[in-house]
């Protein structure tokens, strides 16, 4: 967890579980904690339960393909940054990953890890750029809230004059 609350786990959704291994050790190494999953059927669930912020996620996979699953992704919660991570990728498809959403995409077998890790960093930056911005924006209706309220409690009420006639 980061200073701010946001959980900076990053999951690695691949079905090949020799290169999710590789991926989680390389990117430790590079300073960032990876859970791995290699079932892309488990992935919702586990990011539902887990927060997870950034995502890394292999294109072509069975039972449920990356490009769907970053569809469903994005559904749940736009924030969520997804990089995607294949051995499998055709122009076509890594056009639709970006249309998607997708933060970068990256060619499988990976030679310099360092460009993975830079571009997580790069997305836990954007995520908590988005978070203090809001927090900043929240702040700042609350006190205009409150300025308002007491405004509006410390004005004058205006008498009531009354004349009677005898």
């Amino acid at each position: 967890m980061s200073a701010s609350g946001i959980n900076r786990t990053v999951l690695h959704i691949d079905d090949d579980s020799d290169f999710t291994r590789l991926v989680a050790h390389k990117l430790a190494r590079l300073g960032h904690d990876v859970v791995s999953l290699n079932d892309p059927t488990k992935a919702m669930g586990e990011i539902m339960r887990k927060g997870y912020r950034v995502v890394l996620l292999d294109i072509d996979m069975p039972g449920l393909d990356g490009i769907s699953l970053l569809r469903r992704i994005k559904e749940y919660d736009g924030g969520i940054l997804v990089i995607m991570l294949s051995g499998w990728v055709t122009l076509s498809s890594a056009m639709s990953t970006f249309r998607r959403g997708a933060e970068a995409c990256y060619l499988k077998p990976i030679d310099d890890f360092q460009e993975i890790a830079d571009s997580i960093d790069a997305a836990f930056r954007k995520i908590e750029h988005w978070w203090t911005a809001l927090h900043v924006l929240t702040r700042q209706r609350r006190e205009a809230a409150a300025a308002a309220a007491l405004e509006s409690h410390a004005e004058p009420h205006a008498a009531t004059v009354a004349t009677v006639t005898v």
